[in-house]
Formats: structure tokens, sequence, C-alpha cells
């Protein structure tokens, strides 16, 4: 192989999660065995950190299509003027986000624990963030292996959540989260101009499609109640999973710096935008990588109740 994988360090914990990549060379085409070596990588590890590869969006297109189909984003002016499968997220221009108070600091770019599409019945297979211009202070991205929080769970805890199903909704600020929601006060109006999304039901527990690992489902950001459970029952079941696959051993907290690039497995991890004082810029371009295999099923407002 033309590059080297590196162990990256993660909490106190047991667990390596991920892979530090360094020596790719992308000045130069991305060759069919190095293309496949990077994508059993990816499937192994799900997430992979490319430090300071990120140079130019050539680069990081080339290296996004060698783990599946991108797909541009849905809404165009999120798309990058000269390259439209690139998604362009940033503020130079003005906050396009909500805007909420944490501790006192007007933070914008806070969103919480959760996969991407979990409202829908299919999940990106992944996405490949490239951070083009970092604030002076916060912006860092989280990951949580949920493949090895799901392993962790004791014998009991897995038969008790084998075959269950949970309600997930679209949530347009944090104030329509049902579940770890984090204490901040909003200082932007809400300006809801989003397309209707149908609740989903999507199963606690799925198998992964590539690699058939099984994987705690859980999205933060969207899970609502365990379909057929008691509310308090469902409540206390969503909660403790929460809390055990939030744990620090379990997470990659990434501390960027310009021009680096990470890969998730969105079908593996949930990621979290710690988001940045909102007087400060923050420039990431972003590929997403298209999912192929749906994971639950639409179901009626009335019975998403």
């Amino acid at each position: 192989m033309d590059f080297a994988a590196e162990t990256l360090l993660c909490g106190p914990g047991t667990f390596g999660f991920g892979r530090a990549i360094t020596g790719l060379d992308l000045d130069r085409p991305i060759g069919p065995q190095t293309a496949a070596a990077l994508r059993a990588l990816w499937l192994e590890h799900g997430l992979l950190v490319f430090p300071g590869l990120g140079t130019s969006p050539e680069a990081q297109l080339a290296l996004s299509r060698c783990f599946g189909e991108l797909e541009p984003h849905p809404i165009p002016r999120f798309r990058h003027p000269d390259h439209a499968e690139l998604i362009l997220l940033g503020n130079e221009s003005g906050s396009t986000g909500p805007i909420y108070d944490f501790g006192g600091v007007a933070t914008l770019g806070h969103i919480p624990w959760h996969t991407d599409l979990a409202f829908a019945t299919t999940p990106n297979a992944g996405a490949l963030l490239r951070m083009v211009r970092r604030p002076e202070t916060g912006g860092q991205t989280g990951w949580l292996d949920t493949a090895a929080a799901y392993d962790a769970l004791d014998d009991a805890t897995k038969a008790e959540i084998a075959g269950l199903e949970a309600v997930y909704l679209f949530c347009a600020g944090l104030e329509d989260m049902r579940f770890n929601r984090p204490e901040g006060a909003r200082l932007s109006p809400r300006n809801d101009a989003y397309p209707h999304f149908p609740p989903v039901a999507n199963p606690l527990v799925w198998t992964h499609p590539d690699t058939g690992r099984k994987v705690l489902n859980l999205s933060t950001l969207n899970i609502s109640h365990v379909i057929g459970l008691p509310a308090a029952q469902s409540e206390a079941l969503i909660c403790r999973l929460i809390a055990h696959a939030t744990q620090a051993r379990f997470c990659h907290i990434h501390q960027w710096a310009d021009n680096d690039m990470v890969l998730w497995d969105n079908r593996r991890t949930m990621h979290m935008a710690f988001g940045h004082p909102v007087d400060q810029i923050r420039v990431v371009h972003r590929t997403t990588i298209r999912g192929t295999v749906a994971m639950g099923r639409v179901i009626d407002s009335q019975d998403a109740a």
C-alpha cells in the first residue's frame, strides 16, 4: 500500500476506534488497489482521518469516489458553485442555521449525536468532511462507534432489544428533541421552511449490509419512542441505551486543523457537531456517499403517536 494506517486515540476505554491515514498522495490518481484497501479499512474501522490531505476540492472528490456513488445535496443552494457533488457549509456570508446560547456563548452549528437520514428509510452510506477554514475556538466534531457499543451490551439487554423498532422523526431544532437534549436557549427565530418528512420505523438494532456487524441505531436527535412498549418503559430503555452508547470509550472527538478530512461510515456511527461562536468563521466541504440499503419503513403519523 502507498499509505500508512495508524490507530486513533479515543476515550479512556479499550476500544480503538478509527484509523489515521498518512502518506497518501492525492496529487496523483488513486489506483484501484489503493482504493480497495482504503474502502476495506473504512468498513473495518468505521472512521478514517486524513490529516492535512484535503488541499483542494478535486482531492476530496477523488478520494470520496473510492467509497461509492456521491449524492449531491437535494437543495441546490448548499451545493458548491463549481462542484455539484460538494456540499458547502459555512458562515462567511452570514449565519445559515439556528443560533443557541450555550453557557453565555452565542453558538452556531451545534448538532447533537445523530445518524444522517435517521428520519428516512435509507441512511447515507457515509460522508467525507474537509476543513477549509477552522474557527479560532470550538468547531470540533465527534463520532461514536455504535457497533462497538452494541458489542459491549450485556446478553440480557441484547435479548431485550432484539427485534424492537423505534419511531424516528425529522427535527428542525433542538427544541424538538425528546432525548439527550442539550441545555441551550435559542437566540435566532425559527424558520422551519423544510420539506415534510413522514415518521419512519427503524430497528433499534440492525445488521450492517457490508460487514454483517450488529449496530445500535439510536440517533438521539431523531428517536421518539419504541413501538409496542408502554411510554415509561420505552423512555427508560432509550435513556439507558443512550447513556451506554455515548460513553467516552466509544468516542473520537476530532480537533480540526485546516485541510484535515474525516470519512465516516454513517451506518455504523453517530456523529456530533459541537458548534462554534457565531462571530467566528468556519467553512467545511462535504461529500455524501449514497446509501443503497433500506433500513426501515414509513408509517402513518397516527401510528407514530
